[in-house]
């Protein structure tokens, strides 16, 4: 994919406040779809919102690197990305500055567990997979009862409603 094309399908959420400090971080997302269809997609209940695998890079780790260990770490799964990201977001939340790179990738394997950390059992991950339309409905439908969950699920319907039209373009 060109570099031009990242920037057809890059998404803006919050506004940057001229008075605040942000600290950046980079991220990755992961659209990580089975041979039948299906996608996962993980519901927080602590918010009330979903979202896709992903989570921060950490530091020496390459992008595919931090968005293949964050699917297994999530959902269990192994993956091999299609190739570079399609899209990216770049939120402006409370003091973070987050850019987020957005994968699509096969499932190899999905009889692994997830690894989840302290704060994501208590938050009350759990993962599903699901056809991709229904997981854009799902996320569509939720009503977060957090403004974390609100930015997330911005974020999030907005990643998989690209996915979804780059699906169909290379399908089509």
């Amino acid at each position: 994919m060109a570099a031009s094309q990242h920037a057809l399908n890059h998404k803006i959420i919050g506004t940057r406040q001229p008075d605040k400090t942000y600290t950046d971080r980079n991220s990755t997302r992961v659209v990580a779809i089975r041979s039948s269809g299906e996608v996962a997609i993980i519901h927080v209940k602590v918010g009330n919102y979903y979202k896709l695998p992903g989570g921060g890079i950490e530091a020496n780790e390459s992008h595919s690197d931090a968005a293949l260990r964050e699917v297994k770490e999530e959902t269990g799964a192994a993956v091999a990305l299609r190739g570079d990201y399609f899209a990216t977001t770049e939120e402006f939340r409370f003091h973070l500055h987050q850019i987020s790179y957005c994968y699509l990738a096969d499932v190899l394997d999905d009889t692994g567990e997830p690894c989840l950390t302290e704060e994501e059992l208590a938050d009350g991950f759990t993962y599903q997979w699901m056809d991709i339309y229904k997981a854009v409905e799902i996320m569509a439908a939720a009503v977060p009862t957090t403004e974390f969950g609100c930015f997330v699920k911005e974020r999030d319907a907005y990643v998989l409603a690209v996915a979804v039209g780059v699906l169909g373009a290379r399908q089509g």
